[in-house]
C-alpha cells in the first residue's frame, strides 16, 4: 500500500471519529436538563466539527502542515470508572464519560503513532492524539474545579 494512500485512509479514520464525537456532544445536548450543560456540549460539537475541518485540510496539504504542540495531563481521569451510559447522567457522570472517552482517543493515536514508521503519518496521529489530549484536559479543569472544588 502506498504511504499516500495510507495517510489518506487514516485521515478519513480519524474523520470518522471526530464525526462519532459529534454524534457523541449531541446527544449529551438532548439527556441534559439545564441550559449551562447544553451550551457547553454545543461547544464541544463545534470543537469536533472544526477538527473534521482541521483533517480534511491536513488531506488537502499532506504532513508538513501538521504541528503537535505539548499538553498537559492532570491525570484525573486516570482513577474514575465511565459510569453506564444508559443511567441518567450526573454533571459528574458526564464529566467523567467525557474524560475517558477522550483518553480512549488519545491512548489509541498515540499507540498508532508508536507503531508506525512512517514520520508523516507518525506526525499526524500525534497531533491527533494532541487534539484528544486538549480535550481530556478542559474536561479535566472543569472536574477540578467544579467538582473537586466544591469537595
Amino acid at each position: 500500500m502506498k504511504i499516500n494512500q495510507k495517510f489518506n485512509e487514516i485521515i478519513e479514520f480519524a474523520i470518522t471519529r471526530e464525526k462519532e464525537a459529534v454524534q457523541f456532544y449531541h446527544d449529551l445536548q438532548e439527556k441534559s436538563y439545564f441550559s449551562a450543560k447544553k451550551e457547553l456540549f454545543n461547544s464541544l460539537e463545534n470543537m469536533e466539527r472544526k477538527h473534521i475541518q482541521v483533517l480534511t485540510r491536513i488531506k488537502q496539504e499532506g504532513s508538513k502542515s501538521i504541528d503537535v504542540p505539548a499538553v498537559q495531563n492532570l491525570h484525573i481521569s486516570d482513577y474514575m470508572v465511565t459510569p453506564p451510559a444508559d443511567s441518567e447522567l450526573s454533571y459528574q457522570d458526564i464529566l467523567i464519560m467525557a474524560m475517558k472517552r477522550e483518553e480512549a482517543s488519545y491512548r489509541l493515536y498515540t499507540d498508532l503513532a508508536d507503531k508506525n514508521q512512517n514520520e508523516g503519518i507518525r506526525k499526524l496521529f500525534m497531533k491527533l492524539a494532541s487534539e484528544e489530549a486538549q480535550h481530556k484536559l478542559l474536561f479535566e479543569r472543569m472536574y477540578d474545579e467544579e467538582i473537586l472544588d466544591q469537595g
